[in-house]
């Protein structure tokens, strides 16, 4: 995540941090964020970036990425957003998450269109097309937020 705010805000853009108040301790947030929205818990992390976001951008990751991805896909299945959900398989990696999905479906688990409830983007390029086909960002791409 620190890559991207680096990136983001040295190309002129904003970077809205969103941390639970426990994790300041452990981590240190960035200093030069627009803007740092301090938590309780990790639920209410999720539900902030949520509020704000006009599409989720899904870059590899930990556990925690792992969750906060499958939490909002779960979410677009119960049609409680329908803001476009993108992954980008930078080398490879959410090939397993496509993997598993498809598993899912062909075990009975989940319909088949779920496999349609998220995206994964080979570039950069494909995922702002991506974000702009499915009308993330209200065509205003630098109004989405790093969490």
């Amino acid at each position: 995540m620190g890559i991207v705010a680096r990136a983001t805000l040295g190309n002129g853009g904003e970077v809205t941090g969103v941390i639970p108040r426990f994790l300041m301790e452990i981590e240190l947030s960035h200093p030069d964020l627009s803007e740092l929205v301090v938590v309780d818990d990790m639920h209410t992390r999720k539900r902030v970036m949520f509020e704000r976001a006009d599409a989720f951008v899904v870059l590899p990751g930990g556990l925690g990425t792992l969750d906060e991805a499958m939490e909002i896909i779960t979410w677009r299945q119960l049609a409680r957003h329908d803001k476009p959900v993108i992954a980008l398989n930078v080398a490879g990696y959410w090939e397993a998450l496509r993997a598993v999905v498809d598993n899912v479906v062909r075990h009975g688990f989940a319909d088949p269109d779920a496999t349609g409830l998220f995206s994964v983007v080979e570039t950069v390029e494909d995922l702002f097309s991506a974000i702009e086909a499915q009308g993330g960002g209200n065509g205003a791409l630098p109004a989405l937020r790093a969490g």
